[in-house]
């Protein structure tokens, strides 16, 4: 029914933690748009022109407008409410986690231990949606025209174990996605079974983008 809405940003709202309402007035109607934290921290800090794009979902006996700050961000949740057990709100925590592009491949992959890192979403829902969507998502991301995103050249135990510790020291589902695409092309070959090897380069990764 609708594709995006453009507008006047009034404002964001968190009614619901970790569920911030974004106001949009377009032609004098004031609309609430839920949207990710993610999308939340990007808007800009005073009222200005904006676009989103936006799904209508139908939830008890309410309708509710999603917001996205692209059309492929859009499609994606389309997608991701497909699959069984995956309601609006698992999609949009899901979106919020991860980057478009790192979610994407994450669910292609299989990669369950940071697919299961977003609230909401266990070992078993994690399994599910990856076996019920990585076939489409992957003729999707080609057709929408995505980025491939690097594989850090980690499988198996090695990838549990370098993903798991780094999750253990505090840093984010995409902080480590990032930081291990980042440090694969680098890494020396013999160091490549080596789980120490990539947990020391991907804190140094960190640390240096906290630094800048």
């Amino acid at each position: 029914m609708f594709s995006y809405l453009k507008g006047l940003l009034v404002g964001v709202q968190m009614v619901v933690p970790q569920r911030p309402v974004l106001t949009l007035e377009v032609n004098g109607l004031g609309y609430e748009v839920q949207i990710t934290p993610r999308f939340a921290r990007e808007l800009p800090k005073t009222q200005a022109e904006f676009q989103v794009f936006v799904d209508l979902q139908l939830r008890d006996d309410r309708l509710l407008l999603f917001g996205f700050a692209t059309a492929a961000e859009r499609d994606l949740f389309r997608q991701l409410i497909r699959a069984s057990g995956v309601g609006a709100q698992l999609a949009m925590a899901l979106l919020s986690t991860l980057a478009l592009e790192d979610l994407v491949q994450a669910i292609i992959s299989g990669n369950h231990k940071i697919l299961s890192q977003t609230p909401g979403v266990g070992k078993k829902t994690a399994e599910r949606i990856s076996l019920e969507l990585r076939e489409t998502l992957d003729q999707w991301r080609e057709q929408a025209n995505l980025d491939v995103v690097a594989t850090a050249g980690l499988a198996g135990d090695l990838l549990d174990d370098v993903e798991m510790t780094l999750l253990a020291l505090g840093y984010s589902p995409q902080e480590v996605v990032s930081a291990l695409n980042a440090v694969s092309s680098d890494l020396p070959l013999g160091d490549r079974e080596n789980a120490q090897a990539w947990i020391k380069d991907a804190i140094s990764w960190l640390s240096r983008e906290v630094a800048n």
